[in-house]
């Protein structure tokens, strides 16, 4: 049993309280899932560090600090990093920009997380991490998007990193109960396998292995051994070959065998999948202002304008998808 949370708002005046209602809505998740929690914000700007320190300076290789090297911030993705083992992120991000030959920006999220932004090529910085930090994992990344997640509480999770304070235009999130794979923060929700793309998942598959081997035999690699990793990179495998993000889901409904219910989102799109036999809870409320999204209706109830939502449930096979 696990807890999904979801918010797209269609309002700008409101992404000043996204990490506020975010918070709010995965906590109520707790007795769903209080082995550990994730959440995946997705701005238009940075969201702001849970110490308010200054933005650090770019790190990049000798001559390079203003050539080709130094592109702008318009031309870089966002990296999500983490590591259970002290790490110097100064130090990583020079290393990583003398290997690349791109800048490095450093924004501190945590004592154990920390966002490096840099023009580099997607494959190259994140095989330069591997290489480099093989104990730092990536969470995810793109030009929107910021993922956290670890072990624990949601409410100290989102305290920590001071996801009250973050704004945005979207976000989802995860509370765990683990009974597929073992509690860690690389197990837990969301799963990020592309830039600005992300899953969280109630339910379990039983097929997650075989598909999991057909990936392998195509060069898709998976990180864990959970069965929502593999939902995962069987969406971005198919949107990877041209499909677009509904295409991707119903690849899972014919493909993927099990009781679930997915919260899916890209940059510009928030969509909402149950199996043929919706089993697992899910609720969805619309207004002018947002769609929102939870397993549970006591985690939309804190919403502004709730009481005039169209509130509903997804019905099985049903694919909603939301644009921005």
């Amino acid at each position: 049993m696990c807890g999904i949370i979801g918010l797209h708002l269609k309002n700008p005046g409101l992404q000043p309280q996204l990490g506020e209602l975010l918070t709010q809505m995965l906590e109520a998740m707790t007795t769903r899932g209080p082995d550990s929690a994730g959440i995946a914000v997705y701005a238009d700007h940075a969201p702001p560090r849970a110490d308010h320190a200054p933005p650090r300076a770019d790190h990049a290789p000798p001559g390079a600090g203003h050539g080709p090297a130094s592109a702008g911030a318009e031309d870089a993705l966002r990296y999500s990093l983490r590591s259970d083992e002290a790490v110097d992120w100064d130090l990583l991000a020079k290393r990583i920009a003398a290997e690349t030959g791109r800048d490095v920006r450093v924004e501190p999220l945590g004592s154990d997380s920390v966002i490096f932004g840099s023009p580099a090529a997607e494959t190259s910085f994140l095989a330069a991490v591997r290489r480099i930090a093989p104990q730092v994992s990536v969470p995810g990344f793109g030009r929107s998007m910021v993922v956290v997640k670890d072990v624990g509480a949601p409410a100290a999770i989102c305290a920590r990193y001071g996801i009250p304070r973050w704004a945005g235009y979207q976000g989802i999130g995860h509370t765990r109960m683990a009974t597929e794979s073992a509690v860690t923060t690389a197990h837990s929700h969301p799963f990020a396998p592309a830039a600005d793309l992300a899953l969280v998942h109630n339910g379990s598959f039983s097929n997650y292995a075989t598909i999991r081997r057909q990936l392998e035999r195509k060069g898709v690699r998976c990180d864990t051994d959970n069965d929502s990793e593999v939902a995962a990179r069987l969406i971005a495998s198919r949107m990877a070959e041209g499909a677009d993000l509904e295409e991707g889901l119903r690849t899972v409904l014919k493909e993927m065998d099990g009781f679930f219910t997915l919260l899916v989102t890209t940059r510009t799109q928030f969509a909402v999948v149950r199996d043929s036999f919706a089993c697992k809870p899910a609720v969805i409320a619309e207004t002018p202002d947002y769609v929102a999204m939870a397993s549970e209706y006591h985690a939309l109830a804190g919403l502004p304008g709730i009481t005039a939502a169209r509130v509903f449930e997804p019905m099985p096979e049903e694919i909603h998808v939301w644009n921005r």
